[in-house]
């Protein structure tokens, strides 16, 4: 997949957390893998806006705030703040974290709303609920459990069965029961409003038809198109933590309604902070601009089907594309604090360095929409050993040759070899380009075993032994430490704390991959330092210790 045009102004977004907990390193997989993509976008001179924000809307957040005994508005800041925090120590480069509790995205959603009903596609329709008379709501399928009418299975949610698949609606349930209050709820009529997706079908497919969706992606939805797109009810009853709907007292947008549209309103406040534009124009279906959403494979449904089609009827830009990627599974299992295999973001952070995972995560990722996995054992191995072992290693073989030379890199290298060693920057530039990231990883991999066999294979500490090798110890440390440079370069987008050390000793700030076209020569380092340290056994096992508390 090429990068996007220059010319063009670049919208990417991640995903929004639930501002209703702390983030776990599952989250961190998303966020890694955007933030490097929009870091490549950048080391390649295209101007991109990153914008996220935590989700503060639904019954979810309400019951939690009751829960903390606080307003939803005080939670959900709180929660934002933390969100925030813990992204920034993982070195998420977002141009703006904001919220969809704001004045921005009442607005939009608003207007989209507004726009989907002068067009024709919103109606009313009187629908039957459950409702938990003990609890005072309507319960939406998540709150309510009970019997499978296909196949009788106990224990299942109200919209699927998770033993034979089947789909329903949650008042078929047999024996439901609500798991807020643990009653029984009651069948109640309620008018809701309904986005008329169903006759959004032909559109929706032709957007999917001319989007370079990953293929196991085109493949999950066609089965969607094959069942036939349902009119999507985006209204939930009061009580209910959001935005009243417009001429609707006591009715509000459905959380997926307007969390979506937390993109452009997190991009509006951002653009109005930052020069006053507005990102109606800039997200308007006219404008020279390009949308890339990234995402976990469970809202796939909402980012690929119901967005797309409420921005074709609301005049706003469609996604140019959606990557899909799958879930992160920790030593082997599904994370679960009930059964002691889960690991949030902060307390990763409280003992191992942020570089680490985010170099792991960046070695297993695909465009595939498999799950992948945190293997602490391999986690261990990969680090020590790519990233001490080779990467930091072809620095530290060679900082000693230059330091008796006043860290001075000499007027001459081998340039033979070093542009033979930059000749793959293309192909390493494209497989992050189309999300290949663990081919990328082992192409950097093959440069470092490269470049230390070169030193193995010049031996400047035998040179060194003869003052008069001095001129060729110094090229060879040179050459040495361009090559270190080069995978500076490269890594930066991956690791960047790191890399920011790297250039600190090499006395040089890369602001583009182009940089590495022209070698460093009669150039003076900064003093060298470890930039890495190896994992150690009593870290990885303290951090163990604190995943299987959950």
């Amino acid at each position: 997949m090429p990068l996007p045009e220059k010319n063009n102004r670049v919208i990417i977004t991640s995903a929004l957390p639930y501002a209703n907990g702390d983030l776990h390193i599952g989250h961190l997989l998303e966020h890694v893998q955007t933030d490097i993509w929009v870091r490549l976008l950048r080391a390649n001179n295209i101007t991109c806006h990153y914008v996220c924000a935590s989700d503060a809307h639904g019954t979810p957040i309400m019951l939690r705030a009751k829960e903390l005994e606080t307003e939803p508005e005080k939670m959900v800041e709180e929660f934002r703040s933390s969100h925030m925090k813990d992204l920034e120590s993982f070195y998420i480069s977002h141009d703006n974290f904001y919220i969809t509790h704001s004045e921005e995205n009442k607005y939009f959603s608003e207007l989209i709303y507004n726009r989907a009903k002068e067009s024709g596609f919103i109606e009313s329709k009187h629908i039957e609920q459950l409702f938990d008379e003990s609890a005072g709501l309507f319960l939406s399928d998540r709150y309510v459990k009970g019997t499978c009418p296909k196949c009788s299975a106990e224990e299942q949610y109200g919209d699927n069965c998770e033993i034979c698949g089947a789909k329903y609606e949650a008042a078929e349930l047999i024996n439901p029961v609500s798991t807020i209050s643990g009653q029984k709820p009651v069948v109640k009529t309620s008018e809701h409003v309904f986005f008329k997706l169903s006759e959004l079908e032909t559109n929706v497919a032709s957007w999917m038809k001319a989007t370079p969706l990953q293929e196991a992606v085109k493949n999950k939805l066609e089965e969607w198109f094959q069942q036939g797109l349902k009119d999507w009810d985006i209204s939930r009853d009061s009580p209910y933590f959001g935005f009243e709907i417009p001429d609707m007292p006591g009715k509000y947008f459905y959380v997926w309604l307007d969390a979506p549209i937390g993109y452009i309103a997190s991009l509006e406040n951002y653009l109005r902070a930052k020069n006053n534009e507005s990102a109606e124009e800039i997200w308007s279906e006219t404008a020279n601009t390009e949308i890339y959403h990234f995402i976990g494979k469970d809202i796939m449904n909402f980012h690929a089907l119901f967005w797309p089609a409420l921005l074709e009827t609301s005049k706003f830009k469609k996604p140019s594309n959606v990557f899909v990627h799958g879930f992160l599974g920790l030593n082997g299992a599904k994370m679960s604090k009930s059964k002691g295999n889960f690991l949030s973001m902060r307390d990763y952070l409280d003992i191992l360095d942020a570089d680490y995972i985010r170099y792991y995560l960046a070695s297993k990722l695909s465009p595939s929409i498999d799950d992948i996995d945190l293997n602490y054992d391999d986690f261990q191995k990969k680090v020590n050993s790519d990233l001490v072992g080779k990467f930091v290693n072809i620095a530290s073989r060679s900082a000693g040759f230059l330091k008796k030379n006043d860290n001075q890199i000499g007027t001459d290298i081998d340039h033979e070899f070093y542009e033979n060693f930059i000749s793959s920057k293309n192909e390493i530039t494209n497989l992050f380009a189309d999300l290949e990231y663990s081919k990328a990883i082992k192409e950097i991999m093959k440069l470092a075993d490269s470049a230390n066999a070169y030193v193995d294979e010049k031996k400047p500490w035998i040179l060194a032994k003869d003052e008069k090798n001095k001129e060729e110890v110094i090229k060879i440390a040179g050459t040495t430490i361009n090559l270190f440079r080069v995978i500076n370069t490269y890594l930066k987008i991956v690791i960047p704390d790191t890399c920011s050390k790297g250039e600190t000793f090499l006395n040089e700030i890369i602001s583009s991959i182009d940089d590495i076209d022209t070698p460093l020569t009669n150039h003076k380092l900064g003093s060298f330092s470890p930039i890495l340290n190896r994992l150690e056994d009593e870290k990885l096992e303290a951090l163990i210790q604190r995943g299987s508390n959950g």
